[in-house]
């Protein structure tokens, strides 16, 4: 019976890692097809988010029967808990990406982001499918150190991203309002999209240490 219940817990983390590999992948497509104008890869990105909702609802289902079941307490308690919450900022990555490839479709045969800001653009979204690929192995090692290092990466989105409100902004842009409307959405999901990685890190050292990220980051290092 023991056996059983470690192997739903065991079940429930494997579904984060392949949602959080799913939605790593999605992205990166993405940004293909928004770059390339490539409506085929964009249509397939957004089909495939139906894998990830199906996804979502699985991980939910099995986390619920397991509370009905078993009435976990401490770690097992706080694995349920925080895989309900990550498998929801799993699904709002899952449709970030979507989003990105549906403006792709949306302005195919153009090209949504302007040439001058495409390397941008491009670092924005190699830099996000990797903070996921970090968060995929962080949910399998629960690697507090790796969890913590996540977020500082993360600062380099945030740059990314006031980089593009500074190209927005400068008085020699010529691409008009539309394609405005378009660059400021796209640097929005990709910031989002990062910042669930980062929010799947923080409940990682959570469920490990039992402290929110802060008061971890802030503990001294343990002597030998």
């Amino acid at each position: 019976m023991r056996e059983a219940y470690h192997e739903e817990l065991a079940s429930i983390s494997d579904g984060l890692v392949e949602m959080a590999n799913l939605v790593g992948s999605a992205m990166g497509r993405a940004t293909s097809a928004l770059l390339d104008a490539d409506l085929q890869l964009a249509e397939s990105v957004i089909s495939a988010n139906d894998k990830v909702a199906d996804l979502q609802r699985d991980v939910e289902n099995r986390a619920i029967a397991v509370l009905a079941r078993q009435q976990p307490v401490a770690t097992d308690l706080r694995i349920v808990v925080t895989s309900l919450r990550m498998s929801a900022d799993l699904e709002r990555c899952g449709a970030l990406a979507q989003h990105v490839a549906k403006l792709a479709r949306l302005r195919f045969p153009d090209q949504a982001v302007p040439r001058d800001l495409r390397r941008t653009v491009l670092e924005m979204g190699q830099l996000a499918q990797r903070l996921m690929a970090q968060a995929a192995e962080v949910l399998v090692t629960h690697d507090i150190d790796a969890a913590l290092q996540l977020e500082r990466d993360d600062d380099r989105m945030d740059e990314l991203h006031r980089l593009i409100f500074h190209h927005l902004l400068d008085e020699r842009w010529h691409h008009g309002v539309e394609t405005a409307v378009d660059v400021t959405l796209v640097g929005r999901y990709y910031e989002r999209f990062a910042d669930h990685a980062v929010s799947i890190a923080h409940r990682v050292v959570y469920l490990v240490t039992g402290e929110h990220t802060d008061e971890a980051a802030a503990d001294p290092p343990a002597t030998a």
